[in-house]
């Protein structure tokens, strides 16, 4: 066994590789996908790794497991290749590839990796060659051949008739002059180009895939005599301005300009940092309603919340984005940006018409669509994106829409469409009442309600607030939805028209011709100061005709027992306020009566003891009344539950003979009521 613990670790180790073994440093993302393609491919034989490769392209990745088994980048279908992994090379009649590719200088390392072209154009300057070939340590981040030939015709040919100044400058940018390997190649870091020091940025992403200037790391780590070469998908050209000085020097960003002024966001866009700013065109705002906009534009607070809702917390190259990510913006909330074949996606829309603009401080992608915080949002832009459409149409016909669309501090429970799906009800002075009580008098946040808070409304009405375990209700009606916290307004989408209480439990007894027949009990049985004071109460109330199904001499004896009476009507209530919303799968709930009553909900029926609930949440001040169409029996009125607690009392007694006789060494002669019923329960 002592033996096994000392071999496994070295089994594990032998099968991941050198660098996973315990007393290994930590990999770096792009060390982690480039051991998983390996562990892909070793069936193939030493050193293969798998690899995937678009369809109908030339593009090639490492992967990790997630988008191994998905097969897909930026949603088009792979293909799995294998090949030999960076640094080694077949030999014929052998499995794999066995061996280290041969050991050269740098000029000679390009063509080994394939670099062809950069060979090419480094052999046409004087001094390129010589160096590369000569003693020293240096670092190439060498374009791929189809990166040179991507270059814009006229590009290519400034670069090529001027070899000795312009092609030289270029090549020497893609060179650092030390050994620099991929697990120095640290997020956000700026490496020294040996062009006049000018800087080179490194992005080193969790996927793996590492950015030099936003060109993608192809295969990296190919070791020359005299130092490493990097195969990177661009050509890479100097960076020289910020994200500020870009804005300031693009006609198509006139408006963003003003903004950015006006919001004083050009301090941070100038400075140091590397951020990813979502620029939006003069196009994006002119899409925009000139009342909305211009409402945001002589808000600071707005202003600032929309420009920040555009800004990255991190330098994000597209080449980056091979699945959908969720990433941080400065204003808090979370932007899905993903990809669709080669272009980039923000919440599913294909909206960036320009990417990759690098700046010395991070990375611009051009939008043509404005990103709109709900910070920066009346609550009628809110509702826009909502599911409560059909109710802000019933605000707005009542004449409430100012309420909607200004600068009050205020909180919209909003009932969902589905509520409404038996149609609406007529605009009148009651509706309209109605809906001012679905307007709280502050701007709230759901996660800082409290059970037994109460809320004052636009209609005068004070509302409580219920916080079960799986839901969060005010009065009858729970949220639905997540929070949307507008400028001065917060939208909660809520399940059911809420109806605030109209008077105490006893008044909306009294109210409902249904009950006639329960108030005269609960007035017969002495218990109507108890449901008129205040209180947290949940009436089962059986209506009249469920007081009429029972046996007519039954009910004349209840009648006419107070104390039964009482009895039985406290088992009808319980001692806190259960909504229909607050109950789960199964709820037992305490009643005054001091037995638990089982309520639960499936289907949107609720029940209690597994009767049928008819009607829910009439609301009162001191409960909830929910009508029920049966009288309920307590425990101990259920007969087969009265035989039950008669065999415990007579199973209690028996023990308790038991111990007095073996104390006392003498017989115990039970009486014979109780002798039958413990025969019976051996049985």
């Amino acid at each position: 066994m002592a033996l096994l613990g000392r071999l496994l670790p070295l089994a594990l180790a032998l099968a991941l590789g050198p660098a996973a073994t315990p007393a290994g440093p930590a990999r770096s993302p792009y060390q982690l996908v480039l051991q998983h393609s390996r562990l892909r491919g070793r069936q193939h034989g030493p050193n293969v790794c798998a690899v995937q490769k678009l369809i109908g392209t030339n593009k090639k990745y490492f992967t990790n497991c997630k988008q191994w088994y998905q097969r897909k980048i930026c949603g088009k279908s792979t293909v799995i290749s294998y090949e030999c992994c960076p640094g080694y090379e077949k030999v014929p009649g052998e499995k794999g590839c066995p061996a280290a590719l041969p050991l050269s200088n740098l000029y000679e390392t390009l063509g080994v990796v394939g670099a062809t072209t950069t060979q090419l154009y480094t052999d046409r300057t004087e001094k390129l060659r010589p160096e590369m070939e000569g003693p020293g340590s240096f670092t190439i981040f060498a374009p791929s051949n189809e990166a040179w030939s991507s270059l814009p015709a006229e590009v290519l040919d400034s670069l090529v008739s001027n070899v000795n100044i312009e092609l030289l400058n270029a090549l020497r940018y893609h060179m650092v002059d030390r050994r620099v390997l991929t697990d120095e190649l640290k997020h956000g870091m700026a490496l020294t180009s040996m062009y006049q020091n000018s800087n080179i940025q490194i992005h080193h992403y969790p996927n793996g895939i590492v950015t030099v200037n936003c060109a993608r790391l192809l295969k990296a780590d190919h070791h020359a005599t005299n130092g490493v070469v990097h195969l990177i998908d661009k050509v890479i050209s100097t960076v020289t301005n910020n994200i500020q000085q870009i804005i300031e020097i693009e006609d198509t960003f006139e408006t963003l300009r003003a903004a950015v002024a006006a919001s004083g966001l050009n301090t941070l866009l100038e400075g140091d940092g590397q951020y990813t700013l979502l620029a939006p065109t003069n196009e994006a705002f002119e899409k925009i309603p000139a009342e909305t906009l211009n409402r945001i534009l002589g808000d600071p607070e707005a202003l600032r919340d929309l420009l920040n809702n555009h800004i990255l917390k991190s330098a994000m190259c597209a080449e980056a984005i091979v699945a959908g990510l969720s990433l941080e913006t400065l204003e808090g909330t979370t932007l899905e940006v993903g990809c669709s074949g080669d272009m980039l996606t923000i919440n599913g829309k294909p909206i960036i018409s320009n990417k990759d603009v690098l700046a010395t401080n991070g990375v611009i992608h051009f939008i043509d669509e404005l990103l709109i915080p709900d910070s920066a949002k009346t609550l009628f832009e809110l509702a826009a994106d909502s599911d409560v459409s059909t109710a802000i149409d019933l605000f707005r016909q009542a004449g409430l829409g100012s309420h909607l669309s200004g600068n009050e501090r205020l909180t919209l429970l909003a009932p969902m469409n589905s509520v409404f799906k038996d149609g609406t009800p007529p605009i009148n002075a009651r509706t309209k009442n109605l809906l001012l009580n679905h307007m709280i008098k502050d701007q709230l946040a759901s996660k800082y309600l409290y059970h037994g808070q109460t809320l004052d409304t636009l209609g005068g009405k004070k509302l409580r607030v219920f916080v079960y375990r799986n839901s969060l209700c005010i009065e009858n009606s729970c949220i639905a939805a997540h929070d949307k916290r507008g400028r001065y307004g917060t939208l909660f989408t809520m399940d059911r028209v809420l109806t605030p209480p109209m008077g105490t439990v006893m008044d909306v007894l009294k109210g409902d011709n249904r009950f006639s027949m329960l108030v005269a009990a609960i007035q017969s049985a002495g218990l109507t100061e108890t449901l008129n004071r205040e209180g947290v109460y949940t009436v089962f109330a059986p209506t009249n005709e469920a007081f009429q199904a029972l046996p007519r001499g039954e009910l004349n004896k209840l009648m006419g027992n107070a104390k039964e009476l009482a009895n039985i009507l406290k088992y009808h209530v319980g001692d806190e306020i259960l909504v229909s919303g607050g109950i789960g799968a199964l709820v037992r709930l305490k009643s005054l009566q001091g037995d638990k009553l089982e309520i639960s909900s499936k289907n949107n029926v609720v029940t209690v003891n597994k009767e049928p609930v008819a009607e829910v949440d009439i609301m009162a001040t001191n409960g909830v009344v929910h009508a029920i169409s049966s009288v309920l029996q307590p425990p101990a009125n259920r007969p087969q539950e009265r035989g039950d607690e008669l065999a415990d009392s007579a199973l209690e007694i028996f023990k308790q003979a038991s111990a007095f006789s073996r104390a006392t060494q003498t017989s115990v002669k039970l009486a014979p009521v109780y002798q039958r019923l413990l025969e019976r329960m051996k049985h």
